[in-house]
């Protein structure tokens, strides 16, 4: 508790500012990497001016909803991840644990079955999603109340049952199956532009109010009989994050499938980087998440142009030996 009570309101902003900073410049340089290289400062000088022509159509149009794409996937899971493990009380707690992006994936390749189109299989992603999250919640309770250990194991149970029927659905497919493969991988290059009007708001508003909550966190971090004699409804911000977070992720499993490792590393790093205390580990998670899957989409999209990879494959070939070393370097030092 001594960490969290020296967090000032200065201190915080300034580091919501610090990390934008860090966020809008990773953003300049992703947008002018491609197969035509357009400066940081020609991109600021297109966005100030009225000015139309081929450029400012590949920075607005192609690149530009991909990038943004990128920012609200990256964030929206790294808080996830961050609020999963809090919530778990389990430091290996990520978003897709609790079986969300089993049920995502499923309503997505029953889609790919029946032939429908691609705005139709987000819909059927996010409804699968939305259904398994019903199955756990109601499962995950104890007197009325959701217990971590039980959400946990259901989670994980529904998940399994749920990706056991991905594989036999898998093998009905015939040309759907390449797509199925980028959707178990996670891609980007798949999320329809139109979308992201639906999309921001729910990362944004999900995001801001778990932020706001973060300190309710702390303090049922101290333990649930404690949190609850300094006035905090344990019952009401377990239930409320949990199917906020979960609606998030499912959101995000519909239009970019499951992309691995950005909501199990991102919350470590944060809170190697600025301590235990949710309020700040929260709210870098979501700026240092957006980050860096931006760069990873970027790396993708040009590592083998014209063709691109998984944005998921690259994530989980930089964040696996990140977390392994994270992973020693904590254990070395607790010894």
């Amino acid at each position: 508790m001594e960490t969290t009570s020296r967090l000032t309101i200065t201190t915080f902003i300034l580091w919501i500012v610090v990390l934008s900073l860090i966020l809008f410049v990773v953003v300049l340089i992703c947008l002018s990497i491609g197969s035509i290289y357009i400066s940081p400062l020609q991109i600021i000088s297109l966005a100030l001016s009225n000015q139309e022509d081929y450029l400012t159509q590949i920075i607005f149009d192609i690149r530009l909803p991909r990038v943004l794409y990128a920012v609200l996937v990256g964030g929206g899971l790294s808080i996830a991840g961050a609020v999963f493990q809090s919530l778990l009380l389990n430091p290996l707690a990520e978003p897709y644990i609790l079986g969300i992006s089993s049920g995502g994936t499923f309503g997505a390749i029953l889609s790919f079955i029946l032939g429908l189109t691609f705005p139709t299989t987000q819909f059927f992603a996010f409804l699968g999603s939305l259904f398994v999250m019903i199955i756990v919640f109601a499962l995950g309770k104890r007197f009325g109340e959701l217990e971590p250990n039980i959400l946990l194991l259901s989670g994980i149970m529904v998940g399994a049952f749920f990706s056991a029927l991905i594989l036999l659905m898998m093998s009905l497919l015939n040309d759907s199956l390449r797509t199925t493969v980028y959707w178990l991988i996670g891609n980007l290059s798949i999320a329809d532009k139109r979308n992201l009007v639906f999309v921001a708001p729910v990362i944004i508003i999900v995001t801001t109010v778990l932020i706001v909550s973060s300190n309710k966190f702390n303090i049922m971090s101290l333990g649930i009989e404690h949190a609850k004699q300094l006035g905090v409804n344990t019952k009401l911000l377990r239930n409320t994050s949990y199917i906020l977070t979960s609606l998030m992720v499912g959101t995000i499993v519909s239009i970019s499938g499951i992309i691995g490792f950005v909501g199990l590393l991102i919350p470590h790093i944060c809170r190697m980087l600025l301590g235990n205390d949710n309020r700040l580990v929260f709210m870098s998670s979501f700026f240092i998440g957006a980050s860096y899957l931006a760069i990873a989409d970027t790396i993708a999209r040009i590592i083998i142009a014209p063709s691109e990879l998984p944005v998921g494959a690259i994530t989980a070939i930089i964040g696996a030996p990140i977390f392994i070393y994270l992973l020693k370097k904590r254990f070395n030092t607790i010894n």
